[in-house]
């Protein structure tokens, strides 16, 4: 592959973006087209990057630190959706929405350095690579088929379950010592269950041995019992 002559930088940003799924088997110029009047955005940790209802430009693609877009509940509980690392794109949805507005807002969990990618490029972009714009149709489809399944999942099952399947999802990534990306208030919100429940889940798990820790630090000692719990949440396909 090749940068295209970009500048140092944003030869930096392309190589990045060029390891996303998204970019998976695509030229090399996709990559260099996406990134056309990108900029760099830093902010420290607990800054806001874009608001609920903000006007919808950019997308963001994180290169360093770690990203949560959250919203807030009608009674003003904090409910953090998901966790973005670096490398990974986020808000790309939201430049296909035909309101043109941000649904939710993104905020750092740490220090952060971001490119921002211009809406107007990605629309352009599609159109010249049809491949693109496929996989983007298929990512979409596959959030819009993971989020029926979780509303499935949480309209059916038990709290310990859904903290069981959780739990399980973080074992995938992380191994059996775990640190919960949300501190327990936004988790509880997040798995729709009262912050008391969760503590008391956590306590009770930890009396019968299998996890231990406290706050977001937390070790597994029994995959097979939150195996189990979890495995109504899995689907065959």
């Amino acid at each position: 592959m090749t940068n295209i002559n970009l500048p140092e930088p944003l030869a930096a940003a392309a190589a990045l973006l060029a390891k996303h799924p998204l970019l998976g088997g695509l030229p090399a110029g996709v990559a260099a087209d996406l990134l056309r009047d990108a900029s760099v955005l830093r902010a420290a940790a607990g800054q806001i990057l874009f608001g609920e209802g903000d006007e919808a430009r950019h997308y963001l693609l994180v290169e360093r630190g770690q990203v949560e877009v959250m919203r807030y509940s009608y009674n003003g509980d904090e409910r953090v959706f998901r966790v973005f690392e670096p490398g990974q794109l986020m808000a790309e949805a939201a430049m296909f929405m035909p309101h043109g507005r941000y649904p939710m807002q993104a905020r750092a969990r740490s220090d952060v350095q971001c490119w921002r990618l211009c809406r107007d490029r990605l629309h352009e972009a599609c159109r010249r690579w049809p491949d693109l714009a496929l996989k983007l149709l298929a990512g979409l489809s596959k959030a819009v088929y993971d989020q029926v399944n979780k509303v499935d999942w949480m309209t059916s099952s038990s709290a310990a379950e859904r903290l069981a399947n959780y739990l399980m999802g973080l074992v995938e990534r992380q191994g059996s010592e775990l640190t919960l990306p949300l501190n327990q208030r936004q988790l509880a919100a997040h798995l729709g269950i009262r912050a008391e429940t969760l503590s008391r889940l956590l306590n009770d798990w930890q009396t019968q041995g299998y996890i231990s820790g406290k706050r977001c630090q937390w070790v597994l000692h029994d995959r097979a019992f939150l195996a189990d719990l979890s495995m109504t949440a899995r689907r065959p396909f």
